[in-house]
This record gives C-alpha cells, sequence and structure tokens, in this order.
C-alpha cells in the first residue's frame, strides 16, 4: 500500500494544488452529466423512419438539438483546453514559486532542482492526461449520436482534434511549454499570458495547415450550364472546386450559357469540364499521426529546453 502512496516533491504538489484537481474532477463530472443527461433525453423520443429504411431524427426531438447544442460547445471548451493546462503549468506551477522563492524550500528537504522540476512535470502530465481521456469519453458519447451532422463533421475543428490523438499531443506540448516559460519569465501573470499565446498560435497554424500533409484526391465531370455534376464522394472534407479550360486551366466561377447573368460566369475562356478537390474520410488517421508527431516533437524539445534553462541557472 505504501508504494502507492504519492511522496516527496509529488505529494507537495498536489497537496499544494488540490483545490485545482477537486475543481478539475468536479468539471468532467459535470460534463458527464450533461451529455449522459441529453443522451437519456434524447433517447425518451424515438427516430423516425421512412422509405428505404432510412433513418431521420423526430421532428419533436428536443433532446437531440439541445445534445448537439451541447457538443458544439464542449468541442469548443476541449480546443481550449490546452491553453488552460499551459497557463496553469506557467503561472501557478513553476513561475509562482521562483517568483516568490518558495521552491528554495524544496531544495532544503534534499530535493534537487531537477527532481522538483521533474516532480511538477510528471504530476502536471498524469493529470492533464486524464483530464483529457475522461472529457475525450464524455465526448464520445454525445459522438456517437451526433457525429456527422452541422458543425460536427469529422473534419470540423473540434470534433478533429478531440476524436483522435491530437488532443492528448497538444496537452503534452502545453505542460513542456508551459513549464519553459515559466523558468525563464518567472513573473506569474506574464507567464501565463505567454504560454497561452505560443500555444493557441501552435494550435492555429497547424489546423490551417494540416490539410496540406497530404494530397487531395480529384474528380472531374462534364461542365454543364448553370449546374454542377460533381458531388462530395464518401463524406469527404472538400477543399476546392471550379472548372478546367480546353487547355487545362483551373478557373474559378462557374460555366453558364451565352444569355446568363455575368455574376459569377467564365466567358473569358471555354470551360470543358468541372473539378473538386476534396479528403475522404480515410485521410483522418494519417493526418492526425502526423500532426500528433510535430506536437509531440516540439513538446520534446521544449521540455529538454526546460531542463537546460534550469541547470544553467540552478547548476
Amino acid at each position: 500500500m505504501s508504494t502507492l502512496t504519492l511522496k516527496g516533491p509529488y505529494w507537495v504538489t498536489v497537496r499544494q494544488y488540490r483545490r485545482t484537481l477537486w475543481l478539475t474532477g468536479a468539471l468532467v463530472i459535470a460534463a458527464l452529466a450533461l451529455i449522459g443527461g441529453l443522451r437519456i433525453w434524447d433517447a425518451r423520443t424515438p427516430d423516425v423512419y421512412v422509405q428505404d429504411g432510412y433513418r431521420d431524427v423526430a421532428p419533436d426531438n428536443d433532446g437531440y438539438g439541445m445534445l448537439r447544442w451541447a457538443m458544439e460547445y464542449l468541442s469548443l471548451g476541449m480546443v481550449l483546453l490546452p491553453l488552460l493546462v499551459g497557463a496553469f503549468v506557467a503561472g501557478p506551477l513553476i513561475a509562482r514559486e521562483l517568483e516568490s522563492g518558495t521552491y528554495k524550500l524544496s531544495l532544503t528537504q534534499s530535493v534537487s532542482p531537477v527532481r522538483w522540476l521533474g516532480s511538477k512535470l510528471l504530476t502536471a502530465v498524469a493529470v492533464a492526461l486524464a483530464t483529457v481521456g475522461l472529457l475525450t469519453g464524455v465526448y464520445w458519447m454525445g459522438w456517437v449520436r451526433v457525429g456527422g451532422s452541422s458543425q460536427l463533421h469529422w473534419a470540423d475543428r473540434g470534433a478533429y482534434e478531440i476524436t483522435g490523438t491530437v488532443l492528448t499531443a497538444y496537452a503534452l506540448l502545453a505542460v513542456a511549454v508551459g513549464a519553459l516559460i515559466g523558468l525563464l519569465v518567472r513573473r506569474t501573470l506574464v507567464a501565463m499570458a505567454v504560454t497561452g499565446g505560443i500555444v493557441g498560435l501552435v494550435l492555429l497554424v497547424l489546423g490551417a495547415y494540416r490539410w496540406d500533409f497530404l494530397s487531395v484526391r480529384t474528380i472531374t465531370g462534364p461542365a454543364v450550364p448553370n449546374a454542377s455534376t460533381l458531388h462530395m464522394p464518401d463524406n469527404g472534407l472538400i477543399m476546392g472546386k471550379g472548372l478546367l479550360s480546353d487547355t487545362g486551366q483551373r478557373m474559378s466561377g462557374w460555366f453558364c450559357p451565352p444569355d446568363a447573368p455575368p455574376s459569377g460566369c467564365r466567358t473569358d475562356v471555354k470551360a470543358t469540364a468541372e473539378y473538386l478537390d476534396y479528403h475522404p474520410p480515410s485521410h483522418f488517421w494519417p493526418t492526425q499521426l502526423i500532426e500528433t508527431g510535430i506536437v509531440l516533437a516540439l513538446a520534446a524539445l521544449a521540455v529538454y529546453a526546460a531542463f537546460r534553462v534550469l541547470r544553467v541557472r540552478h547548476p
């Protein structure tokens, strides 16, 4: 039993921030109660089945609508979770102890600087992974019901991060960046702001370029006046569409007859076909693994830099 008990700097860290841990647990329980309650409400109104076995949601099923609403906000909240993790690690966990000098007490208790920082990081990692894992389980409880609907497509912001491995990687990056910035800045509020900004920037940049990791698939079809003959296959993610000229040049706009209004029509060149670029659902996991690898590499670099800074300032 004693081997399972936290000791030394680990016990001190958990003891210091027990209120934060209790609050985190309460938020997870609240999310579970909300999504679980809405699933029960939704299940009380059976789905409507129409011709050819097509399944649809009953028009009076308010539980389904509330579940979708809650899932959209849960998606947003969980995407922002790494920012909160990073800000907490940078500020209260690291910078505040350096700013106030309380870390010196640990160093006088036969605890080396490396062990002091290591205990902080391991505790933060354990809590972050547990929180992300539990919230992901809650999210899946609702996702199996509303996944694929508007704003909850597999490639949408939030749904993409949470249903794969990317969010866990961002949580680890947040812990690593928070430790590094906390050691460098040594001011609580400034360290929290800088860490939140850095983690948020990484989220935005990789989010903007993640669909460039793999080549898109392209389908083409004949150019029909005022109409499109191409349809998104396999619930894919559309990346671009337009017309092809007789020379193979890609153009925006629509192919229109001569007597059509000029808005959106291409009359300067002859359109012979239209094209559509998309990512199929099969690109989800390769893209996830590539992005996860990039984020974990950044996290490893941040951890290495944090320990280097620690050794320089506290040899």
